[in-house]
């Protein structure tokens, strides 16, 4: 079958979708990005498709299909569970003439939903003609990963530039040749990690699903979720959070809550490295910031220790979403400069000896300076040990991200770092993951 692949205006102009649960409001919320004037139509419609209802983000009318709803439609969307009804659909906006799309339906579809790569005004859409929607996800996933993220912005840039230079230069080689060099770019990243990626090649990424409000994700966990071939999440991870995941990915609940547990910390382990060692790209889900009491270092070590590749994408944690709706600030020029967090919960062993309340957090220290001997001499007068870890980075999460460990004793003596870079001291900081392995093969050779 030979498809004509075209981009579609569609703001202001009138559609239809028939059905309101799950899978219709992944074809809604496509189309809601376009401007169409939606209407839908079902008897009983999912939270979500409510909240857009009451937000007048579209129309939703509580009743069954006519087929006079199809009138007066530019596209139509057939989305229920009940084949039928779906063939009644395709069959009468047939006669009006009006577009079709029948959900997971081939035969019964004028057009199909592309599987899109998005960076502002740049959109890059990859069909199968409905063949396979799970090899066209994994089409774009290799794209967007691999295509710049800062193409949106260049691109509307380019665009004013390219206006302005018709409305200054007459047309001809010249003109054209100008065009051409402005566009003159790289486009993808060349760096090792996707140039050397394999397509068999698993991966594990533990993201923070901040505190509930898909608004609050970050960008990136945003595209990995959308991504995903598996998505093993905590148990407060919302709905509408879940909801973002692909329609052929796994998702699945490993949360525990208020002591219960249906999945062992253990049972999670495996889960995430059999996923992973079978190709798949395993988001690890967790609320708030996956480093923030999530039981990070623990999934760390064990996907460390089974050769598993993983990144962490951090999250807006808990504490800083409960600050914002109060409102206060954690640290006040007049009233605090600290912030320590802690939790009620603390892992019981016997095998370690207590530690001690002076050093049982993780002190975190905002734009330390660069001659750090001062803090370090306070915080030895204090009495923290000669050997406390710290650890200093730069740039954090950015190209030039670099990371200086030290021990307090030589904290006085590191290098200046460039701004901005934060302190991070105490024995969290030496639980790496590398370390933790050594603790596990060493229990293992003295049994």
């Amino acid at each position: 079958m030979s498809l004509l692949p075209i981009f579609l205006k569609l703001e202001g102009r009138p559609g239809l979708v028939v059905g309101a649960g799950n899978v219709a409001l992944e074809k809604i919320n496509s189309l809601l990005l376009t401007g169409l004037r939606l209407r839908v139509i079902a008897p009983e419609a999912n939270a979500e498709i409510r909240r857009l209802a009451d937000e007048g983000q579209l129309e939703w009318i509580q009743r069954k299909f006519d087929p006079t709803d199809l009138d007066g439609n530019f596209i139509v969307i057939a989305a229920t569970n009940d084949p039928e009804v779906n063939a009644t659909v395709y069959r009468e906006a047939g006669r009006r003439g009006i577009l079709v799309n029948s959900v997971d339906d081939p035969p019964h579809c004028d057009f199909y939903f592309g599987s899109i790569v998005r960076r502002g005004d740049l959109q890059i859409a990859i069909s199968t003609a409905g063949e396979s929607p799970a090899v066209a996800q994994r089409i774009r996933r290799e794209i967007d990963e691999q295509l710049s993220t800062d193409i949106g912005p260049w691109l509307t840039e380019l665009g004013r530039l390219r206006r302005e230079i018709i409305a200054t230069l007459p047309a001809g080689e010249d003109r054209k040749a100008l065009v051409h060099q402005l566009a003159e770019r790289q486009f993808f990243k060349s760096s090792p990690e996707f140039s050397s990626r394999q397509d068999s090649e698993g991966r594990v990424f533990l993201v923070g699903a901040g505190p509930g409000d898909p608004d609050l994700l970050t960008v990136k966990a945003l595209r990995l979720i959308q991504s995903a071939d598996v998505v093993l999440h905590d148990d407060l991870v919302t709905r509408a959070i879940l909801e973002l995941a692909g329609e052929n990915a796994e998702v699945v609940n490993v949360g525990k809550r208020c002591g219960t547990k249906s999945v062992t910390q253990e049972e999670i382990h495996a889960l995430m490295i059999d996923h992973a060692e079978a190709g798949s790209r395993v988001v690890r889900l967790k609320c708030g910031d996956p480093l923030i009491f999530g039981r990070a270092a623990e999934e760390m070590s064990a996907l460390a220790l089974a050769g598993v590749a993983f990144e962490v994408v951090p999250g807006i944690t808990a504490a800083f979403a409960a600050a914002a709706a109060i409102p206060c600030s954690l640290t006040d020029r007049n009233a605090a400069s600290n912030v320590i967090f802690s939790t009620g919960h603390h892992a019981q062993s016997h095998n370690h000896a207590p530690v001690p309340e002076l050093e049982d957090a993780t002190r975190i220290i905002y734009m330390p300076g660069r001659d750090l001997s001062l803090l370090a001499l306070e915080w030895l007068q204090e009495g923290l040990p000669a050997d406390f870890p710290c650890a200093i980075v730069s740039h954090a999460a950015q190209p030039g991200q670099q990371v200086q460990r030290t021990t307090l004793a030589e904290l006085g003596k590191a290098r200046p770092t460039q701004s901005p870079s934060l302190l991070i001291a105490g024995w969290a900081v030496r639980e790496t993951a590398d370390n933790r392995i050594e603790a596990i093969r060493g229990t293992v050779l003295t049994m």
